[in-house]
């Protein structure tokens, strides 16, 4: 007991709170590999996840109404969720664990607030209904309902038989962004006219905030959410842990109950002696996570705003009577099939209606990867995450058939939930990454002053969008 205890007191474990979780074990940085294109695909399904309802319907929705003057916007979220994520990744792959994990050792609790917050943000299957309602755009008719069921189920169905669950969703959101990579260079070549490529300058130089048309609250909200927001963010701890990041190799991933062999994972993690060696493998890691989120969550992201915002400038620009929800893209592809010719627009909407579900796929999975994470290690320390996983999956899914079949709308408390909760929780773990990875971490390697002010940038952004949103939606029921 006393040589642990020396151990523990003259290493790095020493700077990490234990009131409410054990202090880390102290184990070698493993060292990266030597193609680093092996180990791509986190950033993808970043990307994969987030490109949902804001980039097919929101952006192309604000570019029909006033052009490509606020486009400029997705720059600003997008590089502002760099950053955000890349503070994520910092403390992940120095310990292992998510950073909802060092949030719970300055409060126990901070992780069940967040999950909590997710769950309310994510119960109604909103991207499951949307990609239900497209498909009924390509059969011509159908029953909403019972396509969404049938799409919840399959949700819960993929990621239980899964043998290892993070491979299959890493899979399944690379096919997703292949598929809109070929929309967007069909699209590019034969739906795009030449006068629309000819104003793509007016991005920067038209450049501005069109609030009167529009609303600011929307406009912040397009900016703010641009590829992710929410839960989404935290959830890169996870699935760079699993993908076997830096020290998150240690960790074991989420394996079916059915077609694997779950493990127990540790509730807590690990850290490394700073030394040369050591160090020099860091610098290596966190130079390929950087770089690795820059290729593929922002420049994937960055690239279908643009097209998809294009697309529809190029086609329903000054229309009238369009609306900012799904119908929007039954409008899109209608015009896409006189335009262009039946078969674009069925390509449109086989593609929209694929995203919309792989992004379902996606929110089912990092909901229940988050809720686990915070159950196992706060809460239920002797459970296996793969038993907590796979319950709050069937939750989700049996929850949300439920919602559907009852025939319920969205409610209307939920939805004003749905639109604060995202920039409430990135107003408060903005902070929190502050101050986890300038009083946690080793200073070798903990945040510099630079990315402190971006983040400190990150907590003015969203502490505002959740003002202005919260004000808007309490106008809507008042």
């Amino acid at each position: 007991m006393t040589r642990q205890h020396d151990d523990v007191s003259s290493s790095v474990a020493w700077r990490f709170p234990a009131k409410h979780l054990p202090r880390p074990e102290v184990r070698p940085l493993p060292e990266p590999p030597a193609s680093t294109w092996r180990i791509i695909g986190p950033g993808v399904i970043a990307a994969g996840v987030g490109l949902a309802s804001g980039e097919f319907i929101l952006f192309p929705y604000i570019a029909s109404q006033v052009g490509l003057v606020f486009v400029w916007a997705a720059i600003v979220g997008l590089i502002t969720q760099f950053f955000l994520n890349m503070e994520i990744e910092r403390y992940t792959l120095a310990t292992g664990e998510t950073a909802l994990t060092g949030f719970s050792r300055f409060w126990r609790h901070w992780g069940l607030v967040f999950a909590v917050l997710t769950l309310f943000a994510n119960l109604w299957p909103g991207w499951a209904t949307s990609s239900a309602t497209m498909i009924t755009y390509l059969t011509g008719g159908g029953s909403v309902t019972w396509i969404t069921v049938a799409l919840l189920l399959l949700i819960g169905l993929i990621l239980t038989l899964a043998p290892v669950v993070y491979v299959a969703l890493e899979r399944a959101e690379m096919v997703k962004v292949a598929a809109v990579l070929v929309l967007l260079l069909v699209g590019a070549i034969v739906a795009i006219s030449a006068d629309a490529w000819a104003d793509v300058p007016k991005i920067v130089t038209d450049a501005s905030v069109p609030v009167d048309p529009l609303g600011l609250a929307l406009l912040m909200g397009a900016l703010a959410f641009a590829g992710a927001g929410g839960g989404q963010n935290l959830v890169q701890s996870n699935w760079i842990r699993d993908k076997g990041f830096a020290m998150g190799r240690y960790v074991p991933r989420i394996k079916s109950p059915v077609t694997g062999k779950p493990e127990a994972a540790p509730s807590t993690g690990f850290i490394f002696e700073p030394t040369d060696e050591h160090m020099s493998r860091w610098r290596s890691w966190w130079r390929f996570a950087n770089r690795e989120q820059l290729s593929t969550f922002v420049l994937i992201t960055f690239l279908t705003i643009v097209f998809t915002s294009l697309l529809s400038y190029a086609t329903v620009y000054g229309k009238p009577d369009l609306e900012n929800n799904i119908g929007f893209l039954q409008t899109e592809g209608e015009v896409l099939k006189a335009n262009v010719g039946p078969w674009f627009g069925v390509l449109f909407w086989v593609i929209g209606a694929f995203s919309l579900f792989a992004a379902a796929l996606g929110i089912v999975d990092y909901t229940a990867r988050l809720v686990a994470d915070v159950i196992k290690t706060s809460y239920a320390r002797d459970t296996k995450e793969s038993t907590l996983y796979f319950g709050v999956v069937w939750v989700l899914v049996l929850i949300g058939c439920l919602i559907v079949v009852a025939g319920f709308a969205q409610p209307l408390v939920l939805l004003v939930i749905s639109a604060c909760v995202g920039g409430l929780m990135m107003f408060i773990y903005s902070g929190l990454l502050i101050l986890l990875n300038r009083k946690v971490l080793p200073q070798q390697i903990r945040i510099r002053a630079g990315r402190t002010v971006v983040l400190g940038w990150s907590v003015a952004l969203f502490g505002v969008l959740s003002v202005l949103t919260l004000i808007e939606q309490l106008g809507k029921l008042f």
